[in-house]
């Protein structure tokens, strides 16, 4: 005759692990594993957000105020006095137009040929592209500041010195943009390419019609660091530009500095006028950088 244990009572509550079997993870820890990444996120958001909400107060202020003691966060006396000063003191709406006709070209540019080379280098197998991508990846090995001097007398050398091409041209090509595209292209799958194909489709018919349209998420963050990128760029347009009429905001941003004292209340208004547009245009297209479905066209 064969027994069979009967787990008694004090073995089943004991809390014992039964062997093979992985505890259960309760609601409680998980709650607490929550908890604690909200609260991280939020100290390292503080710590980030702090000094950008003191230079965005202090721009309020007057200059009388900006550092006396005790040093206060929230303006007593707000004031844009400092806003208009350096609106009026340099001629900061011809450097907005200056500067976003670069940026808008060079935007549109970057993220066309970027596009373009990495649908070529995801779904093209040649060795002379591969070889190609190696060398537009150690472009990022290098400090920005040693290719200065060649891509300067490169520049020149073609005419485009003191000229919005100039300062353009240099820009369009970028390593991150080639590799961001190149990265989600090879998540397409090569079956829908070779399905596209069968039916008849071109190569630049599959291009603008499929990748392009699943590339839009890339597409649209790409250009929103690249126009950031450019608004931001200050050595290289002072280096090509020598014509204050072509001046961009950052060159007329640092006209503002003197060269024995220094108005840090016309200076942190010029600065935060210069960064409305950034935000503008990240709080308009955030929303559409978002994952795309890539095997939407497909079947199991």
């Amino acid at each position: 005759m064969t027994t069979t244990d009967i787990p008694r009572p004090a073995d089943v509550g004991s809390g014992r692990r039964v062997p093979g079997k992985r505890p259960r993870k309760t609601a409680s820890g998980g709650l607490r594993q929550a908890v604690s990444a909200t609260t991280l996120l939020w100290i390292m958001a503080c710590l980030y957000g702090f000094p950008v909400l003191w230079f965005v107060l202090s721009s309020f202020k007057p200059a009388s105020d900006l550092f006396s003691y005790p040093l206060t966060l929230v303006p007593h006396n707000p004031t844009l006095s400092g806003f208009r000063a350096a609106w009026d003191s340099a001629n900061f709406s011809q450097y907005f137009i200056n500067t976003a006709l670069v940026c808008v070209i060079t935007t549109i540019l970057t993220v066309g040929v970027s596009c373009c080379t990495g649908y070529a280098l995801a779904k093209y197998d040649n060795r002379w592209l591969k070889a190609f991508f190696i060398c537009i990846l150690a472009t990022t090995m290098l400090p920005g500041e040693v290719m200065l001097a060649p891509e300067f007398l490169v520049v020149r050398n073609l005419g485009l010195y003191n000229s919005f091409a100039g300062i353009i041209l240099p820009a369009v090509l970028t390593a991150t943009g080639c590799f961001m595209f190149r990265q989600f292209f090879l998540t397409v799958p090569d079956e829908l390419v070779e399905a596209a194909r069968i039916d008849g489709a071109k190569e630049l018919s599959i291009f603008l019609r499929i990748m392009v349209p699943l590339s839009r998420p890339i597409m649209l963050t790409l250009a929103i660091l690249s126009f950031q990128w450019r608004w931001n760029d200050y050595i290289w347009p002072l280096l090509m530009l020598n014509d204050p009429n072509k001046f961009t905001v950052q060159i007329g941003i640092q006209s503002i500095v003197g060269a024995q004292n220094i108005n840090w209340s016309v200076l942190l208004g010029a600065s935060v006028i210069s960064m409305i547009p950034l935000i503008a245009i990240f709080l308009v297209f955030q929303k559409y950088v978002m994952g795309a479905d890539i095997n939407a066209g497909l079947k199991d």
